[in-house]
């Protein structure tokens, strides 16, 4: 899974063009967080074809960046969260961002950016 980060100005209809662009190219968005910070915002995505949107970004010449994130299910009970960032901090990995994609019967669906998806993912599984 792939997350892109878009830059921004911070104005008006820019989230929108933006939305528009994936749209037309047929782009579901499975997460998205977006901030602004004086004149630029910041959009980072999590979308369900990063082929199909890896080409519709830079068609719409938007400057992109992306990076690999990894899933993991949670159950979805209080301390789950704390327990996988408690792993993940003490094997050494930085969180970047969070991204809590769907909930279910099965428990919470996250995915994680972090600084060292190798060493995230041998955490995890462990």
């Amino acid at each position: 899974m792939k997350e892109f980060s878009v830059r921004l100005a911070n104005r008006p209809g820019m989230l929108a063009a933006l939305a528009e662009t994936l749209a037309r190219a047929e782009v579901n968005i499975d997460a998205l967080a977006a901030f602004g910070f004086d004149d630029e915002g910041i959009v980072r995505l999590i979308l369900e074809d990063a082929d199909r949107a890896r080409r519709a970004l830079a068609e719409a010449g938007l400057a992109v960046t992306e990076r690999e994130v990894l899933t993991t299910v949670l159950e979805d009970r209080p301390g789950s969260l704390a327990r996988m960032t408690r792993q993940l901090a003490n094997a050494g990995v930085n969180i970047d961002a969070v991204y809590l994609l769907r909930t279910n019967s099965l428990g919470m669906e996250f995915a994680v950016a972090v600084s060292d998806p190798d060493l995230a993912r041998d955490s995890l599984a462990g």
